[in-house]
């Protein structure tokens, strides 16, 4: 997960075109703090909010140049020291090299074959830098007086990565050193290149992402140029937005939540030469081993000699990987849009069907995905439509009726329709605000298509356009499959064709796998509400049983995607600081976001 780019390390002062007084960048951060901090923007004039933010950065960074820590020379110079480092931890380092792989940037390369399921890498703890190795280094004084750094583990990581790479005797140092000196993250993307996702799904998520680390940085200078427990921090001299952003997307990418040493719960880690794999689809195959107290990595499939090895980062959709990993890929299988349903309030009918729903675990409202795979749906977004779309009588029937109780289960399952024409309802509802979901965007998917064969286009704004063209893809052939789905009801009900009955017995059969599963046991796969913050990207937990995702959690710096952080928020500094991070940087990747591309 690399790509090839020269780390960019302090050269105090280096090449600095201007002299800034301390008073003029503490009044231009203050403007920045109140800015970030003021109240959300009225409907349609977020992106108004995000280019005055922005031009205030530019001013800052402007102001800054020179002033950022630069180690000699590039990544793969250090990739070396990384390995002796490595084993000399304990580290396995037989079997594969860190190499360079075209677009995909660095990664693991296999130097014999290795098979299927082999555990061929494993990290030991004394390796990985934690929250919890934070409050034991310099950092420890500030952690256990900010109630931000304590609500907000990417955050605190992200300060232990810049505190430890201005330390020449830290020891991740031989980590950090081949680190990208930048990434494709939107908080690198040009304004011009950020236009292109106007309309997306995507774009409330990276515009919070970059108003959240201006936030989030414009508070932490103030902190580390007034908090007495700050004092000591190598930051003082050189803490640039540039050094925030790389540190925040540093996290972003690479975080992970594993077990602390006593398994009781878990933190937040890096985890160095693992992070360097590459994303594939597959399935998860790192975990974390307590008992040797490492994390652990089996291979995904069988691996020739000289083969790039992967890993899965996760269920991620195309959106998710661009905001909090940098990159688009191609082939996911598991990319979808979201889809804002619920039943109305003032309904006649809502007591009903909200009782209906709750039977089947289903809230009223909620956020679904439109799938990028046939069906578009889940089991759980064909319930929530059947009973959307249901009469008085349907519903009575589902609620008091004959097996009542059992047929709740059948809700979920294709082989059993609540009426030809509830199922033609449901059908051309969705086609119906699928096709309304296209024309909110401003370009069409052939002038995308175009746009792409521009030879002269941007990586950041190829990436937004594919991403743009996705989503439209998506909802093209929701809006072809409820089409069809229709049509095809339609012609069951004029031909009279006998509805499936439900009978008791068929309850065995809806308790096997996949999507007839009964509905109350199945997690709403598709509240995907999180894409927005960036602060605490909670990554799938890493317990010896659990698997690890690079880069895995969900939030788009400051935007509460995952959720954890903003809550605990609350800074005892006052307003100020609680508000300074409604959301906090994101930080997350797990075996499911390791990329240098984007990651």
């Amino acid at each position: 997960m690399g790509k090839k780019s020269r780390v960019k390390t302090q050269k105090s002062g280096t090449g600095a075109t201007a002299v800034v007084s301390p008073k003029e960048m503490m009044n231009l951060i203050s403007e920045l703090l109140q800015k970030c901090s003021s109240a959300a923007p009225s409907a349609g004039k977020e992106w108004e909010e995000y280019v005055q933010i922005r031009a205030l950065v530019e001013k800052i960074r402007k102001k800054q140049k020179g002033v950022s820590v630069v180690f000699d020379g590039s990544r793969e110079d250090y990739f070396p020291e990384l390995m002796s480092w490595a084993a000399e931890c304990g580290a396995s380092c037989d079997g594969f090299e860190i190499s360079s792989f075209a677009d995909e940037g660095y990664g693991l390369k296999a130097t014999r074959d290795i098979k299927a399921e082999e555990l061929f890498l494993w990290i030991p703890r004394k390796m990985l830098m934690t929250v919890e190795s934070a409050k034991n280094s310099v950092l420890g004084p500030l952690y256990g007086q900010d109630r931000i750094l304590q609500a907000m583990g990417n955050v605190t990581l992200a300060l232990h990565l810049l505190c430890e790479r201005a330390n020449p005797a830290s020891p991740w140092l031989p980590y950090i050193k081949t680190l990208p000196g930048d990434y494709d993250t939107p908080l690198y993307f040009e304004e011009e290149e950020v236009r292109h996702l106007l309309a997306t799904q995507a774009i409330q998520d990276v515009l919070s992402q970059y108003k959240n680390t201006a936030r989030q940085y414009a508070y932490f200078y103030k902190v580390i140029h007034t908090h007495p427990n700050a004092s000591k921090l190598p930051l003082k001299d050189a803490f640039t937005f540039d050094d925030y952003r790389w540190a925040v997307s540093s996290v972003m990418t690479r975080q992970n939540q594993i077990p602390t040493e006593d398994g009781s719960r878990v933190t937040l880690a890096l985890i160095p030469l693992w992070d360097m794999c590459n994303h594939t689809n597959g399935l998860i195959t790192t975990g974390y081993n307590l008992e040797d107290d490492r994390c652990e990595c089996v291979a995904l499939q069988d691996y020739k000699e000289n083969e790039q090895i992967y890993i899965f980062y996760g269920t991620r959709s195309n959106a998710e990987f661009v905001i909090h990993n940098g990159f688009f890929f191609e082939d996911n299988a598991h990319d979808r849009v979201k889809i804002k349903l619920g039943v109305s309030k003032s309904e006649r009918l809502y007591a009903m069907k909200a009782e209906v729903l709750a039977r089947a675990g289903i809230p009223a409202s909620s956020i679904f995905a439109l799938h990028c795979s046939e069906p578009p749906i889940s089991a759980q977004l064909l319930a929530f439509l059947r009973v959307f779309c249901m009469t008085e009588e349907e519903l009575k029937d589902y609620l008091v009726g004959d097996h009542a109780i059992n047929k709740i289960f059948t809700l979920g399952n294709t082989e059993f329709p609540v009426s030809w024409e509830n199922e033609i309802k449901l059908w051309t509802f969705l086609e119906t605000r699928a096709t309304l979901l296209l024309k909110t965007y401003k370009t069409t998917s052939e002038e995308d298509r175009s746009i792409l064969q521009k030879p002269d286009l941007s990586l950041h704004s190829r990436t937004a356009v594919k991403l743009r063209l996705a989503e439209k893809e998506i909802l093209e052939r929701a809006v072809a499959s409820g089409r069809n789905k229709r049509l095809h009801f339609q012609k069951q009900l004029e031909e009279g064709a006998p509805l499936p009955l439900y009978e008791e017995s068929d309850i065995a059969l809806l308790e096997n796998a996949d999507a007839k599963l009964p509905i109350i046991l199945r997690k709403l796969d598709e509240e995907d509400e999180h894409v927005a913050g960036t602060e605490a990207h909670n990554a799938l937990l890493d317990s010896t049983e659990m698997p690890l995702l690079n880069g895995q959690s969900k939030e788009v710096n400051g935007t509460q995607e995952d959720g954890q952080p903003e809550k605990g928020r609350a800074t005892e500094k006052g307003k100020e600081e609680a508000r300074s991070h409604q959301e906090e940087p994101s930080s997350q990747r797990t075996e499911d976001a390791a990329k240098d591309k984007g990651e």
